[in-house]
């Protein structure tokens, strides 16, 4: 798409996405099964089922062919929407008996899976993305891409070192709007970058919660993996009627909280436009409050302040609206989502956001990039550009060391939130160079047998 026919049509929203429409059964005549990549799907809940699966599904490289959930229900419900889809586009309710998993160590041992994508809590992204690269398997895998950061290095070694494809979930990237702001930064056109301003909310505090019996065909020990042991309760984990927004992405056991849940997002994408994707910060230092009372425990309101080697200044803050302002010498140029959702419930305040594209000149906005210039990597579908990058063996747009930077951004926020003052941080090393104390919280104990600390690395 031009970048003036872009602006013309204003990219208010952009479609939120859906089971896809159909294609024809002549479609799948001339791709056979076998020429397809056989995609093991790891985790059937909210982000699979509303994103994952229904944008690779409408792709013809795609033949979703297992799935796998450690809860029951869940499971079978997976199995049903890959059949159902199949059935449909064929014309054959017999074309497809997607295969069931409740442990997907025994999926990664299946011969006949090329690819995996993981749609799990975020406790359970570095060590089944680390044991699929391990297998040989390419990998889609959803953000955060860890919850610590000596998790994420490890992650991004062992893809590297087995040479497979790993796309990090951050489709912003394939979203026209990010990269032309990112390039317009990039070539100048707002003058010299010296701040750049992140709005990304926080999460409300909740009720308690009682101990609940866990549900039939639920394997809880699994799923809390290498966390501590916790009582069960609905609002700690997931609904068990519905795939609505889960209650653990609001607990620190799980995950961090909207630092990284949306964090990873909108941090890769201002990386974009500040030459940063693959380095971090050299300070941070943050102020964030946190619920006194309630089964919920991330963090609520907050501002982190975090100083980059080339002069730049990125501000985080709840207070800003959900998107990116990149502030140079000569103007601003705001990016967001628009109205757009990856799923339906995800957190998106069209009030604030809906516009995704804007400047200080619009004249800006319709620049044109000359072939001197810098060009940046486009995609025109996140899991498409997956699957193309499966087959020729390039880069994707998302490649894990630029997930895990993106990420640790994300982490070391984190950590500024609990250690008062200014945290100095070197990206080289990837650790802080004033504290001890921030040091000893960029990894968590593990609890056995799960946790990337007891994959097996021999052979490596």
């Amino acid at each position: 798409m031009k970048r003036r026919t872009f602006i013309n049509n204003t990219l208010l929203a952009a479609t939120a996405i859906s089971i896809p429409t159909i294609v024809p059964a002549s479609v799948f005549g001339k791709n056979a099964p076998s020429n397809k990549i056989n995609i093991g799907q790891i985790g059937c809940g909210r982000i699979a089922r509303e994103h994952d699966l229904s944008s690779t599904l409408k792709h013809d490289l795609a033949r979703i062919m297992a799935v796998c959930d450690l809860d029951r229900n869940r499971l079978e419900d997976g199995k049903k929407l890959v059949d159902g889809y199949y059935a449909k586009a064929t014309g054959n309710v017999n074309y497809m008996d997607t295969k069931m998993y409740d442990d997907y160590r025994e999926m990664l041992q299946n011969k006949d899976i090329d690819a995996v994508m993981i749609s799990t809590p975020d406790h359970w992204h570095s060590q089944p993305a680390i044991e699929a690269a391990l297998a040989g398997k390419d990998i889609y895998l959803q953000k955060p891409t860890s919850l610590t950061i000596t998790e994420g290095r490890l992650l991004s070694d062992v893809v590297k070192k087995k040479g497979v494809i790993l796309q990090v979930g951050t489709q912003q990237r394939s979203s026209d709007q990010f990269r032309i702001a990112a390039e317009l930064v990039r070539n100048g056109r707002i003058g010299k970058l010296h701040t750049v301003k992140v709005g990304l909310p926080g999460d409300p505090s909740g009720p308690p919660a009682a101990a609940m019996p866990v549900p039939k065909g639920f394997n809880y020990d699994m799923w809390l993996g290498s966390t501590p042991e916790m009582e069960y309760t609905e609002i700690g984990v997931h609904p068990q009627k519905g795939y609505g927004r889960p209650g653990w992405l609001r607990l620190e056991q799980f995950g961090a909280g909207m630092i990284t849940g949306w964090g990873q997002h909108h941090f890769d994408s201002a990386a974009w436009g500040m030459d940063t994707e693959y380095t971090g910060p050299i300070s941070v230092e943050a102020v964030a409050q946190f619920p006194k009372s309630g089964l919920w425990n991330v963090h609520g309101d907050f501002m982190v302040k975090a100083e980059y080697e080339n002069g730049i200044t990125m501000y985080t803050s709840g207070g800003y609206p959900n998107g990116i302002r990149y502030e140079g010498t000569e103007g601003w140029i705001w990016v967001s989502r628009g109205n757009y959702q990856s799923s339906a419930s995800d957190p998106v305040a069209a009030t604030n956001s809906a516009k995704a594209l804007d400047a200080s000149d619009k004249g800006i906005l319709t620049s044109e990039i000359k072939a001197n210039e810098i060009h940046l990597y486009k995609s025109e579908e996140h899991h498409l550009n997956w699957l193309e990058c499966i087959k020729s063996r390039k880069e994707p747009i998302s490649p894990v060391e630029m997930g895990h930077r993106a990420c640790s951004v994300c982490l070391i926020s984190h950590i500024a939130m609990k250690v008062p003052g200014k945290l100095n941080w070197d990206p080289k090393t990837e650790r802080f160079t004033n504290s001890e104390l921030a040091n000893s919280m960029l990894s968590r104990t593990q609890r056995k047998p799960y946790g990337t600390e007891n994959i097996s690395l021999k052979g490596l």
